[in-house]
């Protein structure tokens, strides 16, 4: 048994509270170390000789990544203070006590030597998430290219490849003009890159925060959109730019105008000037990467914070959004996020905060700041199973699982899962063109529990190189669209919508085989069992035992086989109706 691998901390991440009186307790081991596992648990302020507290639960495995098996047990306590402590068996028998970060041969009977779980705090710390959004389908729009009101011919609205500064004329206007097609597609939630007032296309370098870029329409522009989303069952989320802005926002060009006497030098991160704006040049201020037309924000400046603060409350309050997703937000930094949260959730409790960062995020997210991520560990590990067969199921499972054990159980249906964006390549891009891998990816990121969110176009078969080259206008007319893609990814949604057992039922069997190229997933729930089938590699593979079964995507009986990167969901002819 490897000491050093095992892990827990009496913290939120280890020890925490999913409602009242009922609690999460973790452990980590190095895979495959443990033969079992055991929670001890008393109360701290009752000692044995007055009343014998001690309760045993024993711990199961979760998930496991490549080198971490993940234990868990859940427990009801009604105490002011918990102790607790773990009994390990390893593969071999030796059984070790393992308590307030040390490790000894006897059963630990000094509470001194357990771990300290005070109740009432942990449940004040719980992580209360809106429950409206979990599992939702999100949809990108990146305005300027996705839908106009006003005349743009196709030969400019069909460029390719697209560079960075075409204006095709998007507007509010124009998706409001789309929407049957929007709520066709069966989607929940409308993501909007930013559409406040700035001189480039894609609006990242925000010149006013409090004005719609004209280009794209006005406020009730905006009203009337979320209104229509509102009446549909529908929520609108917009993209949130509060860690830089444009160079012509009020605050910088005062510093351009006054340099040393400008009264909002404190806004900015500034070194030196005369400033160096220069393209090819490294600024004189911080900016967002080394982008000179976006100077960075200090939001540890009380002014400053509370000006954005006011923005984001803004628009909450006059258009009723239901959600801000927070450019480039790990680079700000916790202080301003904490207040962040609490400040967004009194205007609108159910307000959902999602923050951009392209790796683990565990410290965004313990209830006191984000409540999720756009799971970037999702999107590289689906680029390398699918697209470029790089990984195997095997990999795959263990980087989401890694995410999984590592953060708080309800997050899983809360972290946004794309296999593309305004910032990547198109999926279809990176599968060299195959449209059977992209059908895959879809069926792995629509059928899987957590928010899948889907950039504009690929439902029909859209095309794209690196930013801004994935910036393309859409596909509108049906000639140039794929109408056999468009179909199955709404008929992958109709099925996410209809089975709530493939995200919200219980992980019953999972299995990745990296010979045969197959991730086998079994979900289970109110008594009805579903199978789904990833087959990521060319050929065919067999599942005999599963001959007869219907299959939900072909809306057929299964035949017992799957062709070269094909998904299945199986179900019993009895439990169809779900």
């Amino acid at each position: 048994m490897e000491y050093a691998a095992i892990r827990h901390y009496a913290d939120k991440r280890y020890c925490y509270a999913t409602e009242k009186g009922h609690f999460l307790i973790r452990l980590e081991m190095k895979k495959g170390d443990g033969a079992r596992v055991t929670l001890h648990t008393q109360n701290k302020y009752l000692p044995l000789r007055y009343m014998d507290t001690r309760q045993e639960h024993p711990m199961e495995i979760a998930c496991s990544d490549h080198y971490i098996d993940y234990y868990e047990a859940e427990l009801d306590i009604d105490v002011v203070c918990l102790r607790y402590f773990f009994e390990i068996e390893d593969q071999r028998g030796s059984v070790v006590y393992y308590g307030n970060h040390g490790f000894y041969d006897n059963c630990i009977s000094d509470i001194g030597r357990m771990f300290d779980c005070p109740q009432t705090l942990r449940e004040e710390e719980r992580f209360e998430l809106p429950a409206w959004a979990e599992n939702k389908v999100i949809y990108q729009i990146f305005p300027s290219r996705y839908a106009t009101d006003k005349m743009v011919s196709a030969e400019d609205w069909y460029r390719a490849p697209m560079d960075g500064k075409t204006d095709l004329k998007g507007s509010l206007r124009g998706i409001i003009n789309h929407f049957d097609y929007i709520r066709e597609l069966g989607v929940d939630i409308l993501y909007l890159t930013p559409i406040f007032s700035s001189d480039s296309v894609h609006k990242y370098n925000i010149n006013d925060y409090y004005k719609i870029d004209p280009a794209f329409g006005d406020k009730e522009d905006l009203k009337e959109l979320v209104q229509l989303a509102h009446a549909s069952g529908m929520y609108v989320i917009l993209d949130g730019v509060f860690n830089h802005t444009g160079i012509d926002f009020f605050a910088f060009r005062d510093i351009r105008e006054k340099e040393e006497r400008s009264v909002y030098l404190d806004w900015y991160y500034i070194e030196s000037f005369p400033l160096v704006m220069e393209w090819g040049k490294r600024p004189s201020y911080k900016t967002f990467s080394y982008a000179g037309y976006m100077p960075k924000l200090n939001l540890n400046n009380p002014e400053t914070a509370d000006y954005f603060i006011n923005v984001a409350a803004y628009w909450i309050r006059e258009c009723d959004i239901d959600g801000w997703r927070l450019d480039v937000a790990d680079e700000i930094g916790h202080t301003f996020w904490k207040r962040f949260r609490r400040e967004m959730k009194a205007v609108k409790k159910d307000v959902l905060l999602v923050g951009e960062i392209w790796h683990y995020a565990g410290d965004f997210l313990e209830g006191d700041e984000w409540d999720s991520v756009m799971n970037y560990p999702f999107y590289d590990s689906m680029v390398d199973l699918v697209a470029r067969e790089e990984n195997g199921p095997s990999a795959f499972l263990g980087n989401l699982n890694f995410v999984k054990g590592n953060l708080n159980k309800f997050l899983e249906g809360y972290l946004w899962n794309f296999i593309d964006s305004h910032d990547t390549a198109r999926f279809l891009h990176s599968a060299g063109g195959s449209r059977a891998k992209q059908k895959l990816a879809a069926a792995m990121q629509l059928l899987l529990p957590g928010m899948p969110m889907i950039y504009y176009g690929d439902e029909v078969g859209m095309e794209g190189g690196p930013d801004p080259d994935c910036r393309r206008g859409m596909l509108w007319a049906e000639s140039r669209q794929d109408g056999e893609c468009l179909e199955y990814y709404r008929r992958l949604i109709r099925i996410r919508h209809t089975y709530p057992a493939l995200t919200k039922g219980r992980l019953t069997a999972q299995n990745a085989d990296d010979d045969r190229g197959i991730l086998y997933l079994e979900r289970e729930l109110n008594g009805r069992r579903m199978v789904l089938l990833f087959h990521v590699r060319k050929g065919k593979a067999e599942f005999p035992e599963l001959e007869g079964w219907k299959n939900l995507i072909s809306g057929e009986e299964f035949s017992g086989s799957l062709d070269d990167y094909e998904a299945a969901v199986l179900i019993r002819e009895e439990d169809v109706r779900g």
